[in-house]
């Protein structure tokens, strides 16, 4: 159990010298990268050997990007790659932590669980960070006997590109561990938001009803798939359009977060499209399976719509 003391310890983000991350996934690769980038010592932790084995494969060629562009030496790639340690071990890998930063499936019963076991495994100080796109801090916190220090820590994909960290507060967060992760984010190089512990919090509140209503013009036979994003690419100066937006997310996941945005409100405007329902059920999720709204192929950059939508 918590003491009062052993929890004050934690007022800085200069007290943190171990960072864990949960899960090797885009996410957690990306979290991981930015941390060793900028000096931490990072254990990555995933149940899968094979998936560690893949996480720093992607760490490496992305870091090779960086390079060649200028943005990095070939030994500050070198040392950085040596500072991300790869265990299956959950145990083993928090038992330095100062931090802790889960990056797991963005389902609520497995990080519900997840939690439980960092509160039991890490050290009383210990901070516990969640990177979900739309899940309750609050509710997340309650699995644990330390809700004071459990925050969420919303990067964006892909995370070593993108500024944007949203912090969220749960309800029993204490300030100065709200405190710290501002001045964590802003020591990665981060621009870091602060936002209260309600469903989809800001980014997803805003963006996923917007995809599921581009999804929805598909759906109603508005307009093609290219045509809606160019659009919003063209009209509305975004650098994606909703649809190619979402297959990057992964249609999964962003049925996920319209779940939980639907069951938070109650309200039928964030209900999801018929369509995007279907295609997760299909398994065609975007990017990661090959096929969502768009057809990929691995090298290609050429941007071609799926054929059931020509």
């Amino acid at each position: 159990m918590n003491t009062e003391p052993e929890r004050m310890k934690q007022a800085s983000s200069s007290d943190i010298k171990h960072v864990t991350v949960v899960g090797c996934g885009t996410m957690g690769n990306g979290i991981a990268q930015v941390f060793a980038t900028c000096g931490y010592p990072v254990e990555l932790v995933d149940l899968s050997a094979p998936a560690l084995d893949k996480a720093m494969s992607t760490i490496a060629r992305n870091l090779d990007r960086v390079v060649a562009k200028g943005g990095l030496d070939q030994n500050a790639r070198d040392v950085a790659l040596t500072r991300i340690h790869c265990s299956t071990s959950l145990a083993e890998a928090t038992q330095k932590a100062d931090l802790v930063v889960e990056a797991a499936t963005e389902n609520r019963q497995i990080k519900l669980e997840l939690f439980r076991q960092l509160d039991q495994l890490s050290p009383a100080h210990c901070i516990l960070a969640t990177n979900t796109s739309s899940i309750s801090i609050t509710d997340i916190a309650g699995a644990t006997t330390r809700p004071t220090q459990v925050i969420g820590m919303h990067f964006m994909n892909p995370v070593p590109v993108m500024k944007l960290v949203e912090i969220i507060k749960g309800y029993n967060t204490d300030p100065l561990v709200t405190a710290t992760i501002v001045e964590m984010s802003h020591r990665l190089g981060k621009i870091p938001v602060e936002a209260n512990d309600y469903p989809g919090f800001v980014a997803n509140r805003i963006l996923m009803p917007m995809i599921n209503e581009a999804i929805h013009a598909l759906y109603e036979g508005v307009a093609g798939v290219a045509e809606i994003d160019i659009v919003m690419k063209l009209g509305m100066a975004h650098p994606m359009g909703p649809l190619q937006l979402a297959d990057f997310i992964g249609l999964d996941v962003c049925l996920a977060i319209l779940k939980v945005l639907h069951d938070g409100f109650g309200q039928p405007k964030y209900a999801p499209c018929p369509l995007l329902v279907k295609m997760v059920s299909s398994g065609n999720l975007g990017v990661k399976t090959g096929k969502g709204f768009y057809a990929y192929q691995e090298g290609s950059k050429d941007l071609v719509v799926a054929p059931e939508f020509r």
